[in-house]
């Protein structure tokens, strides 16, 4: 009777465990003069004019439980009381390169925010696979959202870049709960990649990817969206943005992923503009078409 007790107590115990998925542990609102790039968002302690729309706007960062592991997150969201669409962004990189800081937010999605967004973003777990078992804490956030008071958990958009397109391309696998995504920059080829850039297989999949070595194939395959294209969630949309001046990921993986998706009939759209990866040049057209498609297919979409 005793043990029957005893496996019971732990039986409820792992499942209340799993459970915490997405709960948020801790949360605290970051005042931005206080950060290391408030000089470069101000003249005279003042926000220069390109960034006066953070007035509106209150930054959090989260930590939040994801299958055991504490993760790191940013949360935006409008001052004003309401209840706003949800856009998860992914950060690109891995591991400590191009870690999700509050920079990366404001010259991100700061202006997406503005117009009547949350904004949630995962830093990923500190043991990055690559889009392995950290695609997890991508998908753990729809738990998350339902913490956040402004958050319209009905309409939850996806917006990645570079890796994190990769990782957008896996969410939009794994669940039906995306309306819309916008990739920009992502990999949907981990094989082209390798020959686009060869330093990415030895600096990154073979030091991120569990078993690389021995599971190379299987691995890329489960990470390249262009050989499972056909199980991309068919209710959602999706906006593509490349950079023909890409030297990080090569530009044509998008053309040969766009003519994939239109092979299968899926609903999107191929943007390109003479950039590179990161749209330096071309920062105000990115948040205007951001703004204009997530206002289309997610805020105001019946």
């Amino acid at each position: 009777m005793k043990s029957q007790l005893t496996c019971f107590i732990f039986l409820i115990c792992f499942s209340l465990g799993f459970s915490q998925n997405g709960k948020i542990l801790s949360k605290e609102l970051i005042n931005l003069s206080e950060t290391s790039i408030w000089s470069k968002l101000t003249t005279n302690n003042e926000l220069k004019p390109d960034y006066k729309h953070l007035d509106a706007l209150n930054f959090y960062t989260i930590t939040y439980e994801s299958d055991g592991h504490k993760v790191n997150g940013i949360i935006t969201e409008p001052k004003k009381e309401g209840t706003y669409p949800v856009v998860i962004f992914n950060r690109g990189g891995n591991r400590d390169y191009g870690s999700l800081t509050i920079a990366t937010i404001i010259f991100s999605v700061s202006k997406l925010a503005e117009q009547g967004y949350v904004i949630i973003a995962s830093n990923y777990r500190t043991q990055d696979e690559f889009g392995g078992a950290d695609l997890n804490d991508v998908l753990n956030l729809f738990e998350t959202i339902k913490e956040i008071d402004k958050a319209d958990e009905s309409k939850v958009g996806m917006f990645g870049w570079s890796r994190g397109g990769m990782m957008t391309y896996l969410a939009l696998k794994a669940s039906d709960k995306i309306q819309t995504a916008i990739i920009g920059n992502g990999p949907s080829n981990l094989f082209a990649e390798i020959s686009f850039r060869p330093k990415m297989e030895t600096l990154v999949y073979a030091q991120c990817i569990p078993n690389y070595a021995a599971n190379k194939d299987a691995e890329l395959k489960k990470r390249s969206a262009i050989f499972w294209a056909d199980k991309l969630n068919k209710d959602s949309s999706l906006l593509i943005l490349s950079g023909t001046k890409d030297k990080r990921v090569d530009p044509k993986q998008a053309n040969i992923m766009a003519e994939e998706l239109e092979r299968i009939n899926y609903d999107f759209k191929l943007m390109t503009f003479e950039t590179d990866h990161g749209f330096r040049d071309k920062r105000d057209e990115l948040y205007a078409t951001t703004i204009a498609w997530f206002d289309k297919e997610l805020k105001h979409k019946k």
